[in-house]
């Protein structure tokens, strides 16, 4: 068995048995009439088309869209691209690959991203919210589920440690803008900066492509959050109940004034991390997908 290749490694010739992402299965027919798959097989180093000829049927039933497969076949060229004409495929055995090898990731370094997500919580001096972070942040579990998740599954960020990166980038914000306008509370903003976003490392599944986990399709990211921070805070008895219902107020409405309880904001701050989140998603989204005016948070 040859050892499985990258696709960015392909040559026209080369006999491949490995684990790729499926990202696309069509059944269509050939001017013959007879079935035939169209694939699209991903990596973290790109896509390539692939086709199975024989036996369509029989294969199309032992995998899905979306699944991690086990391809095996002969990169030919075709029409000056490279393609796959394949001879078996089916579903993986999961222990075969992580699924998060066939997803993009984060360019900047996970480790130094985590460094100042520290450094911010660092910054948080009341009792309360201070010992709220320090119990989020000791939670390894939880810190694994935060440098893994992406921000959105196909806006910005959207890619492992996509979460990580936009927390930093809005917890950084919100300091900034703490400096310039000092009456603001800069504890509840910077750490609800920190925890606006919690609810994503519960959101989202993990496979060929980036999906949405039972939890996040029927509650979504933010009363996922709020829930969170509830259960967290009820063991914190140095965060009074008015500072938590300050913090659950930004993170409820950090989405704008129509997300928030009264369809209004009802601090400073829960009005300044709305807008910090939505600078850092749309530049971006700006910067990723082009500008767009309809791209938002």
């Amino acid at each position: 068995m040859n050892a499985p290749l990258t696709v960015s490694a392909l040559r026209p010739g080369t006999q491949i048995d490995g684990v790729f992402a499926c990202t696309r299965k069509d059944r269509l027919l050939s001017r013959a009439g007879t079935p035939y798959l169209a694939l699209e097989l991903r990596d973290r180093t790109g896509t390539v088309q692939a086709r199975a000829f024989r036996d369509a049927d029989v294969l199309a039933g032992r995998f899905e869209r979306g699944d991690l497969v086990r391809v095996a076949g002969r990169v030919e060229r075709f029409r000056d691209e490279l393609q796959i004409e394949v001879a078996a495929i089916a579903r993986a055995n999961p222990a075969d690959a992580d699924p998060a090898a066939f997803l993009p990731s984060a360019y900047r370094d996970l480790d130094e991203l985590d460094g100042f997500l520290e450094h911010l919580a660092r910054e948080v001096f009341d009792p309360g919210l201070k010992a709220l972070l320090a119990d989020l942040f000791s939670d390894a579990e939880l810190r694994a589920a935060w440098r893994r998740a992406p921000c959105t599954r196909a806006g910005h960020h959207a890619y492992l440690g996509g979460l990580l990166e936009h927390t930093v980038a809005v917890a950084t914000l919100a300091q900034e803008v703490c400096l310039l306008h000092v009456k603001l509370d800069s504890d509840l903003l910077i750490a609800a900066a920190l925890v606006h976003d919690v609810g994503k490392t519960r959101e989202f599944t993990y496979g060929a492509e980036f999906g949405v986990s039972e939890e996040g399709r029927l509650l979504g990211h933010v009363q996922i959050g709020a829930q969170l921070l509830a259960q967290r805070a009820a063991r914190i008895p140095q965060l009074p109940q008015e500072r938590l219902l300050a913090l659950l107020h930004c993170v409820l409405s950090h989405h704008g004034p129509d997300t928030a309880p009264g369809r209004r904001f009802a601090s400073p701050e829960a009005l300044a991390l709305a807008r910090v989140n939505a600078l850092d998603a749309s530049v971006k989204g700006a910067l990723e997908h082009g500008l767009n005016p309809t791209f938002g948070p």
